[in-house]
């Protein structure tokens, strides 16, 4: 398995380049974000993975581990193969999809082309516990500003709502409105109680 190669860049495409190791030149299949990261002299250092199907065996190359590891994990989901994943990283940074997977944002992950509403809800499923994992994303971070969710809890009871029953309506609020304010979540609360 090749997992990285270190050369002289010898051709630069937005959707590929050409990485010469020693006179042997490898084309490595990248993602917008590589692309754009690229440095400007010759040198060099590419993290791959090497997809091999019955018709061929492609090179994708990666400008670090972490987008290696989020493709990694997109191509584990079924209904997406290697194509729908790099373009799933041009669209958005691994950040991005981390943060949209772990945070359920359905629409977001609908965004990029050629991935429908049961697919992103599949990779939801999939791969949500293991990005918690393998990132150390904080999910107080990722269901946005949780003292805000907190504070819109509280003042619920305080009106009088049950807090099992205005959890779940804030929670379900904050899959939409990640950037809610407290009474902004309060107000949207109120309407759905």
């Amino acid at each position: 398995m090749i997992t990285q190669l270190r050369g002289r860049l010898v051709e630069k495409n937005p959707t590929y380049v050409v990485v010469d190791c020693n006179g042997v030149g490898y084309l490595l299949h990248i993602t917008l974000n590589t692309f754009s990261s690229l440095p400007t002299d010759e040198a060099v250092l590419l993290y791959t993975h090497l997809s091999i199907r019955e018709d061929a065996h492609t090179l994708f190359g990666f400008i670090n581990k972490t987008e290696r590891e989020v493709f990694k994990l997109l191509i584990s989901v079924s209904g997406v193969g290697p194509s729908i994943a790099r373009t799933m990283l041009s669209s958005m940074t691994s950040e991005e999809i981390q943060q949209a997977i772990a945070s359920e944002n359905v629409p977001v992950i609908q965004s990029v082309k050629g991935i429908g509403a049961k697919t992103a809800q599949r990779m939801i499923v999939d791969l949500k516990d293991k990005i918690l994992k393998t990132f150390d994303l904080d999910e107080v971070s990722v269901f946005t500003n949780n003292t805000n969710k907190e504070e819109a809890l509280s003042a619920l009871e305080v009106l009088g709502f049950a807090r099992k029953q205005s959890e779940k309506v804030i929670s379900s609020i904050l899959k939409t409105h990640q950037e809610a304010s407290v009474e902004q979540l309060i107000k949207l609360a109120l309407k759905n109680l």
